[in-house]
């Protein structure tokens, strides 16, 4: 249970919430597998796997997962259908076949291939920390934080967050760049940035497997370029790609981190998963409040 990305939100007013009565709320948009006509479904899923508990409580915090189960259509193949009865119609009638009879062709070939189609899953995991007025999401993407977000805030009623950063950090990142004995306390930058001109149209420069204080990056800087992306290791604990947004991406925790489990049994397997949450919560935590008081985030 370790997250590998990170969409920081920052609950803006007290949540009183319990474990069970978020398991209640959620139990009403519980997942459901889909129907013969469904092209897709979405609702709240166990988050370990097991049992039927939609909420996993440990250390104050909530484990939640949403599940979507989405039908596989091909475009192909609904195409190659649709054309195959356009065609034989044509030859029965001798007249072409319209745009919008195509268009009804299209929803009869759907209606009939969706009930065989295979099925395919896919999850979203998040934590919400009511005591720090945090949500973490693992999602290295925008729209399916917000697709949890809007689902949860349906489920209880009302969800206060906004993004933990309401402003770029590019300046911030440029100037740990600029002078890295300046990096805060216990951040490290590694050998991976994106530089960008402020300009509309202006350059992108990606460094990889080099030196940051090498002379040529320098000299991006130095030309007015600032960072968009910045791979950092922090408190040897884990590494990751901070973004301008302050998305955290690719985050690879440590392995003696992780190894601090290692003694659970393997035929305990749940004991494990939620230990493995506490300490990667846990983490997380300090990271995110080492990022705010590096950054100022929330003091603005």
């Amino acid at each position: 249970m370790w997250f590998k990305n990170l969409k920081i939100y920052h609950i803006t007013q007290p949540l009183e919430l319990t474990a069970e009565e978020l398991q209640d709320k959620l139990s009403e948009a519980s997942f459901r597998p889909c129907g013969s006509q469904d092209l897709a479904t979405m609702g709240w899923s166990a988050p370990l796997g097991q049992g039927e508990s939609l909420v996993h409580s440990a250390d104050g915090k909530f484990l939640l997962c949403l599940k979507k189960q989405e039908r596989i259509l091909p475009s192909v193949v609904v195409n190659g259908e649709v054309e195959a009865r356009a065609q034989k119609i044509e030859l029965e009638t001798g007249a072409p076949v319209g745009k919008k009879a195509k268009a009804d062709i299209k929803q009869e070939v759907i209606h009939h291939l969706l009930p065989k189609a295979f099925t395919r899953d896919s999850y979203t995991f998040a934590f919400m920390a009511p005591r720090e007025n945090l949500v973490v999401v693992d999602s290295s993407n925008d729209s399916k934080a917000e697709t949890l977000l809007a689902t949860l805030r349906k489920a209880i009623g009302s969800l206060p967050v906004v993004p933990i950063a309401r402003r770029s950090v590019s300046a911030d990142l440029t100037q740990w760049l600029q002078s890295p004995e300046k990096c805060p306390q216990g951040f490290e930058l590694l050998e991976e940035a994106e530089l960008k001109s402020p300009n509309e149209d202006g350059a992108t420069i990606r460094c990889k497997n080099q030196p940051l204080d090498a002379d040529e990056v320098q000299l991006h800087l130095q030309n007015g370029k600032l960072v968009q992306k910045l791979a950092i290791e922090w408190d040897e604990t884990l590494s990751a790609l901070l973004q301008e947004d302050l998305a955290v991406k690719r985050v690879k925790f440590s392995d003696v981190l992780r190894e601090q489990n290692q003694d659970i049994p393997k035929d305990q397997q749940l004991a494990r998963l939620d230990a493995d949450f506490c300490l990667m919560a846990a983490e997380t935590v300090r990271l995110i409040k080492a990022l705010d008081e590096a950054l100022a985030l929330t003091q603005e």
